[in-house]
């Protein structure tokens, strides 16, 4: 087996779901022993966090933290990185460039895992952060993949959901409030909608009219594939 080391904290209970996912996902596969997975949960300034999830502001705060957490890691020993938060992946270049290990990307397995269900048209729930990055906007149109994201009002909703979230709050009314979105984007004739904040999937959303697909689970299946490479 490869060891990983997971750059998380960012939320942390999402941190600890992906833990586990991959934990169990091996276990799956060989129950003979478990993998080797170090975590470095960032020490990252609260203010710092919510102005980013918020406001898509103080980017540079933000890459000493992940670059020195990085770093770290590699010291360590692992074989490879992860990131269980989309809206890290805006620095993933500064990250790969601070390491010479590989840093898997949740952007590019997600694009695979599209492509390789056919979807040609989803929508993506994700904050404001990963939206004016581009983070998957680029992404999909390089491979023609058509998206819809929420609305103004609807991102401003979803920036205090997952604020809450990370807080450790996880509100029924909040939930309400993803599937009202999800239902606008069923009604605009998605094949998907893709929670592209791994911090969502904590509410559980579902629809009976299209599949709701956690990126965090995606990247947690592409990490147990490595883990095994």
């Amino acid at each position: 087996m490869r060891s990983v080391g997971v750059i998380g904290g960012l939320g942390p209970e999402t941190t600890a779901e992906f833990y586990l996912e991959v934990i169990f996902g091996c276990q799956k596969i060989d129950d003979s022993e478990r993998p080797l997975i170090v975590i470095s949960s960032v020490p990252l300034i609260t203010e710092i966090e919510r102005e980013l999830i918020a406001t898509n502001k103080g980017k540079e705060r933000y890459i000493p933290f992940l670059i020195s957490e990085a770093k770290r890691l590699e010291k360590s020993g692992v074989d490879f990185l992860v990131m269980p938060c989309n809206s890290l992946h805006v620095f993933i270049e500064e990250i790969r460039n601070s390491v010479k290990i590989p840093v898997l990307s949740i952007v590019d397995e997600t694009i695979a895992y599209l492509k390789k269900n056919k979807f040609q048209e989803i929508g993506l729930i994700s904050t404001s952060a990963t939206v004016e990055n581009k983070v998957y906007e680029n992404a999909l149109a390089k491979n023609n993949i058509k998206f819809i994201a929420p609305n103004g009002l609807q991102r401003a909703k979803i920036n205090k959901i997952i604020q809450r979230l990370i807080e450790g709050q996880h509100l029924n009314s909040d939930r309400n409030i993803i599937e009202s979105v999800v239902k606008d984007m069923v009604d605009l004739k998605v094949n998907c909608v893709a929670l592209a904040c791994t911090d969502l999937q904590l509410l559980l959303p579902s629809s009976s009219e299209v599949n709701i697909f956690d990126t965090m689970k995606i990247l947690a299946d592409a990490t147990i594939r490595e883990i095994f490479a």
